[in-house]
């Protein structure tokens, strides 16, 4: 696949998911922007983008629970690039605990803020440069929990709601881009293995039907669906859990 004169923002950068995202499309020739709590985390990512691939990297920090700090960063994006060809939402805080007394109030504020009013802001804000796009695709790594009845993960229930939104949110978002020629496609993953690109074990990991679920298949599941002619509009990935 080849994404040269792409312009692709990934969220949530700065580890896991968000940075093999950037480090792929940098080897695929696109632009990347890249976001992480702290900048410091961006910019040891756009770093290794750049020293990769010498794909063209730019590192912002955001805050997805912060208005002003989301405003800031696609500022920042449209002072660098006139159009965004893929928005990738991988930023979402985790939390853990089975009850509700397992976090305390500012934790689950952040939590639910992040994943859903964060997602939000970020299409919002990224929109008018989405929209310059000859053709934009909105990316959501959402996650199983948001699917109905799933009661499998430890998380705590404040990030079950947060999906939930999330999810509510790119369902709705998905049908109202769409005479727009955007494409917003939601991953809905389980627990999955994290790689590193730049690690050996990254091509050498076991992918058979016995092993868990891992990030180099996730992320095959993203570049396969923007990769498709703009007649086609995957609008999520659901996967089957051991």
């Amino acid at each position: 696949m080849d994404l040269t004169g792409r312009t692709i923002v990934v969220t949530g950068a700065g580890r896991g998911l968000g940075r093999a995202s950037a480090l792929k499309a940098g080897r695929l020739g696109a632009r990347v922007f890249v976001s992480a709590r702290s900048l410091v985390a961006a910019q040891r990512v756009a770093d290794a983008v750049a020293t990769d691939s010498g794909a063209k990297a730019e590192a912002f920090a955001c805050d997805l629970a912060d208005p002003a700090s989301i405003r800031a960063f696609a500022e920042g994006i449209t002072t660098h690039a006139d159009q965004v060809d893929v928005l990738i939402n991988n930023g979402a805080r985790y939390l853990e605990g089975a009850d509700l007394w397992d976090a305390d109030d500012e934790a689950i504020t952040d939590t639910i803020a992040s994943g859903a009013t964060g997602t939000l802001l970020t299409v919002k804000r990224l929109l008018p440069l989405l929209r310059a796009s000859a053709g934009a695709d909105v990316v959501n790594l959402v996650s199983s929990v948001a699917e109905t009845r799933n009661h499998r993960s430890q998380a705590h229930p404040a990030f079950y709601a947060a999906k939930a939104a999330q999810a509510g949110f790119a369902d709705i978002l998905s049908r109202r881009l769409r005479p727009e020629g955007i494409r917003v496609i939601s991953l809905y993953p389980p627990d999955f293995t994290d790689g590193d690109p730049l690690h050996l074990t990254w091509d050498q990991a076991s992918r058979t039907a016995g092993d868990p679920l891992t990030a180099q298949s996730v992320l095959d599941c993203v570049l396969f669906a923007i990769g498709q002619p703009r007649d086609c509009f995957i609008r999520s990935f659901h996967f089957e859990q051991m």
